[in-house]
C-alpha cells in the first residue's frame, strides 16, 4: 500500500492567533484530520473559549496564553510542549493584524500617517511571526525536520491603497520567507522547510467596516473594486485557505520551501483589463 503524502495525523502543529477567524479554522480543519493542535493566543479568555470550541471536534487540543513578541513567553510555551509531546511538527503564525492610525483615510495622505500605529503593525505582523520561528525553529533544528507557515497577502506584492503599514509588514514576511527557508536547509538540512500562503481578500473583524456597508450589507467603493479585479467574483471563505495549509503541513510538500501561495480568486493573476 502506497503512503498517503497528506497524512498529518498526530502531527503537533502550533498555531499562533489561534482564537482568530482564520486562525481558528485552521485549527478546526486539522483537528478534524488527526492533528494534534495547540492554540496560541495573548489572552486567557481567547484562548479558553477556542480550545472549548475546538474540544467538541476532537479533544487532541490543548491551549496557551502567549505573547508572540515576547521570546521568554514563547520559550516558556516551546518548553512546556516539548515535554509534553516530545516534538514541534508544524508552526503556523497566523497572529497578526492592523490599526487605524495604519491605515490612510479616504480623505487623507501618506502625510496623515500615525507612525507609532505603522511601528505596532510592523511588530505584530513581522516580528510576531519572527520571533515564533526562531524560538520554535529551534526545537525543529533538534528534530532535523519541521514547517514554518508564515500568512502574507496579496497586500505584499501590489499597492493596496491606504493599508501602508499592513502592505509593509506583509512585503516583509514575503522575503522573511524566503530569507529563512534558505538559511534552515542550507544550514540544518531539507527537513527544515518555511512556507507562507497570501490570501486574497476575506472579510473579517478588522476589515468589514472598508468592504461592506452596515447600512444595508452592500459593497463598499473599495469592495466594488476588488470583485471587479477578481475573477471569480467574490471575496474568499476562511475555510478556503484549509487546504492549502494541509498540503503544506503535510510530506506531499516535502520538497517545496520558500514559496508564497497566492489563494486570491485569481486576483494576483488579473490585470483588470
Amino acid at each position: 500500500m502506497k503512503k498517503n503524502l497528506f497524512d498529518i495525523s498526530s502531527k503537533v502543529i502550533l498555531i499562533t492567533g489561534g482564537g482568530g477567524v482564520l486562525g481558528g479554522s485552521m485549527a478546526e480543519y486539522l483537528l478534524g484530520n488527526g492533528a494534534i493542535v495547540v492554540i496560541l493566543d495573548y489572552k486567557q479568555d481567547i484562548v479558553d473559549a477556542a480550545v472549548d470550541r475546538l474540544k467538541k471536534v476532537s479533544d487532541r487540543v490543548s491551549g496557551f496564553v502567549c505573547n508572540a513578541l515576547e521570546e521568554e513567553s514563547l520559550q516558556s510555551v516551546s518548553d512546556a510542549l516539548v515535554k509534553e509531546n516530545g516534538r514541534i511538527d508544524v508552526l503556523i503564525n497566523a497572529a497578526g493584524g492592523n490599526m487605524p492610525g495604519a491605515t490612510i483615510g479616504v480623505d487623507q495622505s501618506i502625510f496623515d500617517v500615525n507612525i507609532e500605529h505603522f511601528k505596532k503593525v510592523v511588530d505584530l505582523n513581522l516580528f510576531g511571526s519572527i520571533l515564533p520561528s526562531l524560538v520554535f525553529g529551534k526545537e525543529m533544528v533538534k528534530q532535523k525536520k519541521g514547517v514554518v507557515i508564515n500568512i502574507s497577502s496579496m497586500t505584499a506584492q501590489s499597492a493596496i491603497t491606504r493599508v501602508v503599514g499592513y502592505s509593509a509588514s506583509k512585503a516583509a514576511i514575503d522575503n522573511y520567507t524566503k530569507w529563512l527557508a534558505v538559511e534552515l536547509a542550507l544550514k540544518f538540512g531539507e527537513g527544515l522547510r518555511v512556507n507562507a500562503i497570501a490570501p486574497g481578500f476575506f472579510i473579517g473583524n478588522q476589515n468589514r467596516d472598508l468592504l461592506i456597508n452596515k447600512e444595508d450589507g452592500s459593497y463598499t467603493e473599495r469592495g466594488d473594486t476588488i470583485i471587479r479585479n477578481t475573477p471569480m467574483k467574490r471575496f474568499g471563505e476562511a475555510d478556503e485557505l484549509n487546504g492549502s495549509i494541509h498540503y503544506l503541513c503535510s510530506d506531499a510538500s516535502k520538497f517545496v520551501t520558500g514559496t508564497v501561495l497566492p489563494i486570491d480568486g485569481g486576483f494576483s493573476a488579473f490585470s483588470g483589463v
